[in-house]
């Protein structure tokens, strides 16, 4: 039988060195990792998506010389995309990239080490579980799953595997970010007593794409395996094109925007997800057969499981109509705010010695402070930000030195529960909560599924 390079390199390491794997108590998953660090780390693309093109490859390339990375294979299972993503690798590259028309032939090729996951919303987690299965190390765009049985299965998948699992939360990659929860978490700011959070653009063809619509056809592709988790459905082109509009193969607003404010109330908090969560909104202007709103707003309720007297809110608005306020994230404390948008924190809204002397108290009054890094990308296309490339730099550092990366499974799992919890509510038009004991959310007494 024929054998792979790094399987010759092994095998000949191991006869020559008279042990085994087993004998030094390595995991066969590891073995890749013998070779030391000069030993180059082969890469797949699982979706040649717009955002692995624009964002996520660029960055990748940032790095692959330094750091000795290569990107070998693409899988896509729509031929056009496959073939634009050969052309795109091979140009970037200089050398042949295998096109594969799915996963499983992307598989069988045993070079591989890691891929990047770039495929729909709802795919991520299936796509992972696929992954980490087939002992790939995992970069994995966000949100991570849209219900909890994918959530918990992709969960159980990576904690078993061993694998190093990094979720695209860029956030957690930015020095103004680890600043402030250097700051929270240390005391400095007090407990946190509200958060506002705004995403508002004016952009009626974010997220349409009508010419590919109007060019694909069912045979050009594999609608079954596109499906991957969802129920049977016919034919759709705009649910395979333009699936963040539509329900369930995106919670649209929930998922691909608020993912990334709310997993920093998780990382500064400590909290593992909401308490509560209620939320309203509608299809208020872009009447183009979309089944997710072009308007949301969500309040969560974030405390101590035990302590319901205790805790905080966190009030989430977006809007695609009016893109006044740009995006917003404020942490209020009573001695004043963390304002992410600026990098500041003030004393603004702190409690004063006049109103603290009415009550007998003392002023309450933090310090101006500016936050070290740059400022995060405040408008809807984050692509090309700082933060994506210091992130996805921090996968690959992970994948050669084994340690833990700054957006590992917990919390993908986290920021799942709190947009499933969102996507409950708004649905359902109930409050909705999150059993501990069954890791479910609930909605009247029930557990919110498709």
């Amino acid at each position: 039988m024929k054998k792979s390079r790094r399987e010759f390199l092994k095998q000949s390491l191991m006869g020559g060195a008279g042990i085994t794997l087993t004998a030094m108590g390595m995991p066969a998953s590891s073995y890749a990792r013998i070779l030391g660090a000069n030993d180059r780390v082969n890469v797949g693309l699982v979706g040649f998506s717009d955002r692995a093109r624009q964002a996520l490859l660029p960055c990748f390339f940032a790095n692959n010389k330094e750091l000795n990375f290569d990107l070998i294979a693409v899988s896509d299972i729509w031929n056009r995309r496959r073939e634009e993503g050969k052309a795109f690798l091979e140009k970037k590259t200089g050398h042949n990239v295998q096109a594969c028309m799915n996963n499983d032939e992307l598989y069988r090729n045993k070079d591989l080490d890691a891929v990047i996951i770039a495929t729909a919303d709802f795919q991520h987690a299936f796509h992972t579980i696929e992954a980490v299965g087939n002992k790939m190390d995992v970069y994995c765009e966000k949100p991570f799953a849209e219900t909890m049985e994918d959530a918990r299965n992709a969960l159980k998948a990576v904690k078993g595997s061993g694998k190093i699992f990094q979720v695209g939360t860029q956030r957690r990659s930015g020095a103004s970010y680890h600043a402030a929860a250097k700051f929270i978490q240390e005391g400095k700011f007090g407990p946190i007593t509200m958060v506002e959070m705004t995403w508002n653009v004016n952009q009626p063809g974010r997220w349409r794409r009508p010419d590919l619509v109007k060019s694909i056809r069912e045979s050009d592709t594999d609608w079954k395996r596109f499906l991957a988790s969802r129920p049977q459905d016919n034919w759709d082109p705009r649910k395979y094109l333009e699936y963040r509009l539509f329900w369930p193969y995106s919670s649209g607003i929930f998922g691909q925007w608020m993912t990334h404010q709310i997993d920093t109330v998780h990382w500064f908090s400590g909290l593992k997800h909401p308490r509560t969560a209620v939320a309203n909104g509608g299809i208020y202007v872009w009447k183009d057969g979309r089944a997710n709103p072009d308007t949301l707003t969500a309040v969560f309720e974030y405390g101590p499981e035990n302590d319901p007297t205790s805790g905080f809110q966190v009030m989430y608005s977006s809007r695609f109509h009016n893109s006044a306020g740009g995006t917003k994230e404020v942490y209020f404390s009573n001695g004043g705010t963390i304002d992410m948008a600026d990098n500041k924190i003030s004393p603004t809204g702190g409690l004063r010695e006049r109103e603290a002397q009415e009550m007998g108290m003392h002023a309450n009054l933090l310090p101006s402070l500016s936050l070290e890094g740059s400022k995060v990308e405040t408008s809807a296309n984050t692509g090309g930000d700082p933060l994506t490339n210091s992130h996805v730099r921090n996968w690959m550092e992970c994948v050669r030195s084994r340690k833990q990366p700054n957006a590992p499974i917990e919390a993908a799992y986290s920021h799942s529960i709190a947009l499933i919890m969102g996507t409950a509510a708004y649905r359902t038009g109930m409050k909705a909560t999150f059993d501990e004991a069954s890791q479910n959310v609930m909605v009247g007494g029930k557990v919110f599924t498709l």
